[in-house]
């Protein structure tokens, strides 16, 4: 899957990745695909709470050589 907005959070601790990934998708539209790549293992919950709170879809997640890949679509 193909993203509109790819995010490199790499080597962030928990906030930052949520948080920079937040304020990114403040900027898409409804229905965009944001891709964020993160190294943080905490980041698998924080991304799971965060897209389910902020009304967002986590359309994909994995692990691939400790690199989290997350492809989050934007909800209304």
């Amino acid at each position: 899957m193909v993203a509109d907005v790819s995010l490199d959070v790499k080597g962030m601790a928990c906030p930052l990745p949520v948080v920079k990934a937040r304020l990114e998708m403040d900027k898409l539209e409804t229905g965009a695909l944001l891709e964020v790549l993160a190294t943080d293992p905490g980041s698998v919950a924080d991304f799971d709470n965060w897209t389910r709170m902020a009304g967002h879809e986590l359309v994909e997640s994995e692990q691939i050589d400790g690199v989290y890949r997350y492809v989050i679509r934007k909800g209304a």
